[in-house]
């Protein structure tokens, strides 16, 4: 599905996340990938990348540092001469604007909130334009928890999934016709070290056991791992501007068949 395609990968940080995942079932599918990681947990990127069935460059990628986004696409550019896709998977909330205390976060915790999780999807965006251009196009992927709703404790974090959802409209409207997608895929909650840093994760599992009709493993990334490398690829050449959700049916439905309906 992949063969031939050069393909980042954000946001890795242990072998159990999203972006892993997506960068080993990539790699299975005939990509080469290269990964980034950030800060301190940047030896836990590269321990990861030593787990993947082949190798791959690590770099390290402060979203929020134009000097770290200038030496990556340059040395993308060194090593590739061009990309095909990119997934990004990078979100931060401060602890004040998580966990229901809604009404006391400060404005500035709110504002690097959206900052590093809505409006780095554009910066990481215009920052591989160059090379999507060599490449003839390609394809952005970003990933996302549905926020349609207010959930309990998700806070800033749920304001800024909903940012980034109008982000990803905007990046289809404005790249359209460089050829470069944009799509999300809005993933059900999955047992990530991110995802256990939201207060009250645990109430997010057990709702999606009941109610999902297909069911839901909160301990397997790879079904959302494989709807971005589908996104990633040319099976999805008509494909902008799109929210698909792998969440077992969740946002389908209602109420589940044992919730008294």
């Amino acid at each position: 599905m992949l063969s031939g395609k050069r393909i980042l990968i954000t946001g890795v940080l242990t072998d159990d996340s999203i972006a892993w995942h997506a960068a080993r079932v990539a790699q299975e599918q005939g990509a080469e990938v290269a990964l980034t990681g950030f800060g301190r947990g940047l030896s836990l990127t590269r321990r990861s990348a030593n787990r993947l069935p082949k190798d791959a460059d690590v770099y390290e990628l402060d979203i929020n540092d134009a000097t770290h986004m200038d030496a990556l696409v340059e040395a993308l550019d060194a090593k590739w001469d061009g990309i095909d896709g990119a997934l990004h998977a990078i979100a931060f909330a401060p602890s004040d604007a998580l966990g229901g205390a809604f009404m006391e976060t400060p404005a500035e915790s709110a504002s690097l909130a959206f900052v590093t999780s809505a409006f780095s999807y554009k910066t990481l965006t215009a920052g591989l334009r160059p090379l999507f251009a060599k490449a003839g196009g390609g394809a952005m992927v970003g990933l996302d928890f549905d926020n349609s709703l207010a959930w309990p404790a998700y806070d800033w974090m749920g304001v800024s999934k909903s940012a980034l959802q109008s982000v990803n409209r905007y990046l289809a409207r404005y790249l359209g016709k460089e050829g470069i997608r944009a799509n999300l895929v809005a993933a059900g909650p999955l047992g990530t070290v991110a995802a256990k840093s939201i207060p009250g994760f645990e109430r997010f599992e057990n709702l999606w056991e009941v109610r999902a009709p297909l069911g839901w493993d909160p301990r397997d990334p790879e079904p959302v791992a494989k709807m971005v490398c589908v996104l990633l690829s040319d099976f999805a050449p008509a494909t902008s501007g799109e929210i698909v959700h792998v969440d077992g049916g969740f946002h389908a439905v209602a109420a589940g068949e044992t919730e008294g309906y």
